[in-house]
């Protein structure tokens, strides 16, 4: 191992570990969402595969050093396929003693705590409800704690360059970041040349960073608390070209992809809520680029939609993004994008609730409001993305059935997949599928906006401005073919059932569902969503000791798979496991009352643990 200051390394005793979890926490201003990404698209590019839970304060300026301003940043990275970033960690990093207060219970017994012990002042224990220094107290006797003056060190790091003391304190993340590569065996290098590039116009600032990232690697090399360092080897991954990208970006370039193969200019309208804004930041991004991309920051929720239904009238790929408040906000223009049978995606990244909630803490909160959450019968396609990595494929897919089946669908992430990262192999264009539409040429003879396609029974879609093709539309009922208003009866039993169908036949159009590790067994475990990678880590683990247990997640949830009712008669018992109180199982009980659905919820603003799914499963075989 070698860095930029040419520091030699001590001889240590080296472990070999296949994965390992690391978390950063301090204050919101201590840079810890900044120093786990750094770690973690270091360890990407060493060849790990990674996963991370950056886990912010609710508060905007929650008071400095309190329990609620905790800010914090999980990285599980390994040699093998991970699926989730860990339950318990093997290396804390404490920065302040209220990020020690509310994270030390997440730390394995026996394993590392670093803390800067500059920070360990009596203001700042009594903002942390700590009666005694927990450093002098005994309490951490079940820890290997490493003790570090990392702001004397970080001051010592930068006597001579005449920054201001705000300059210098925030750079003492850097200091804890040079001592994990070091722990790590990674190298510095890589965080140096984002130094160099984020702040080339501030070569004081790259100047001081690299100069405590290197002070906290040197410092870690020459204590003799850190005798043994640990080797995590490359995994291996398909090939490929990879980026490391968080749930909301990868939402993002799905949208870009499905644009540019579909050959919609695409339109995106929101008002920022948080943990769906990144996505308008990140479509912002391209709007010079060659894909046609228009995002509009609207006033309020019900214009960024509405203003996304006219670019859909308007011949556009429409895109609105929201979260749970939001989507309530939204309902009304949904059922007119249901109504006027327009294609619309709606992207809700799922947050806690009720009324303006947990905002930066996730949940699968608005399942059955993505659902029924309409006045009247308003079907629309919902389906579900279960990975940061995969909200690409399932934005692309929602793009392909909105204008394949011109209907509304909503597509649901949370806040956990949104904010969390993974690899992502770079996909071109020729391997994404194909996306048709129901454009119609100018010159057809007696145009008819309600003629259906009689295998999906997608209507024709015929934009402004088309010779010969002028029409009506409108929120109000409609005659089933001519789209001028009608009150009668008959055709409006006709309409609502028409509408209804037409999202059935999806089903003929989506895979179908498949249990994982078993086909038939003891028990299956139901997930839906960001569940993903909890839910299949426990099964797994269970699945290697000789259980027979199988796990079947839902990305597509109305409609649902066709085959789904044989599946679940394969198994003795089904439990749905959810981030709620059970709207999944609410969904699967109306439409398969033959089978008992068994549930385990959790409503934490925090993902399923592994452990604690295994301890349920084995209770119940």
């Amino acid at each position: 191992m070698t860095t930029e200051n040419k520091s030699k390394t001590k001889a240590k005793n080296s472990i070999a570990m296949e994965n390992v979890a690391i978390r950063f926490v301090g204050d919101s201003g201590d840079g810890m969402q900044l120093t786990g990404m750094q770690f973690t698209d270091t360890a990407a590019m060493f060849g790990n595969d990674v996963a991370t839970f950056p886990n912010y304060p609710s508060e905007i300026r929650a008071p400095q050093g309190s329990l609620y301003g905790v800010s914090g940043f999980q990285v599980h990275m390994g040699s093998a396929k991970i699926s989730t970033p860990g339950d318990k960690v093997d290396v804390l990093v404490a920065m302040n003693p209220a990020g020690l207060k509310t994270n030390i219970s997440s730390l394995k017994p026996g394993n590392m705590l670093i803390v800067d012990s500059d920070s360990f002042t009596k203001k700042n224990l009594e903002k942390a409800h700590y009666e005694n220094n927990p450093l002098k107290d005994g309490s951490l006797d079940n820890y290997k704690v490493v003790e570090v003056a990392m702001t004397t060190h970080t001051k010592e790091a930068l006597k001579d360059m005449g920054l201001d003391t705000k300059t210098v304190l925030r750079s003492k993340n850097m200091f804890a970041l040079g001592m994990v590569y070091f722990i790590f065996n990674r190298s510095v290098n890589h965080t140096i040349k984002f130094f160099q590039k984020k702040f080339k116009n501030k070569p004081l600032i790259v100047e001081a960073n690299t100069k405590v990232l290197q002070a906290g690697f040197s410092y870690a090399n020459t204590l003799e608390l850190i005798s043994t360092t640990y080797q995590v080897a490359p995994a291996k991954m398909e090939k490929g070209t990879y980026r490391i990208l968080n749930g909301n970006v990868a939402t993002a370039w799905g949208l870009l992809a499905a644009a540019q193969n579909s050959g919609f200019e695409l339109y995106l309208g929101s008002y920022p809520i948080t943990p769906a804004t990144d996505i308008l930041h990140e479509m912002s991004k391209h709007k010079c680029d060659c894909y046609g991309i228009k995002t509009f920051q609207a006033e309020d929720e019900i214009a960024g939609i509405t203003s996304s239904i006219g670019a859909a009238f308007a011949g556009s790929l429409a895109v609105t993004t929201t979260s749970g408040p939001g989507l309530a906000l939204k309902s009304e223009a949904i059922g007119l994008a249901m109504m006027i049978e327009l294609p619309l995606v709606i992207i809700n990244v799922q947050r806690g609730g009720p009324s303006t909630g947990l905002p930066t803490k996730t949940e699968q909160s608005d399942l059955l409001q993505a659902m029924y959450g309409r006045n009247g019968e308003s079907p629309v396609v919902v389906i579900a993305a279960s990975t940061p990595d995969n909200c690409f494929d399932f934005a692309y897919e929602a793009s392909k059935l909105a204008l394949e089946h011109m209907t509304p669908v909503i597509l649901l992430t949370d806040g956990y997949i949104a904010n969390g990262s993974a690899p992502w192999r770079i996909k071109k264009a020729a391997e994404l599928p194909p996306i048709n539409n129901h454009l119609v040429k100018e010159g057809i003879e007696d145009y008819v906006p309600y003629k259906r396609d009689e295998k999906t029974l997608a209507r024709n879609w015929a934009i402004p401005g088309m010779k010969g093709l002028e029409h009506r539309v409108g929120g109000l009922e409609k005659n089933k073919l001519t789209g001028n208003v009608s009150h009668d009866p008959e055709n409006h039993e006709y309409q609502v059932n028409i509408r209804a169908e037409k999202v059935k036949r999806v089903q003929n159009y989506i895979p179908e569902s498949k249990s994982e590790f078993v086909e038939e067994g003891d028990l299956l475990v139901v997930g839906w969503g960001g569940t993903y990678g909890s839910i299949h880590t426990a099964v797994d683990s269970m699945h290697k000791e000789g259980y027979k247990i199988g796990h079947l997640h839902f990305n597509y949830i109305n409609p649902l798979p066709k085959n789904t009712q044989e599946v679940f008669k394969r198994f003795k018992k089904i439990i749905v496991c959810e981030l709620n109180k059970g709207q999944m199982s609410i969904v699967l009980k109306m439409n398969f009352s033959e089978f008992d659905f068994l549930k385990y919820n959790k409503i934490q603003g925090l993902p399923f643990t592994t452990f604690e799914l295994i301890e349920k499963f084995k209770q119940l075989i």
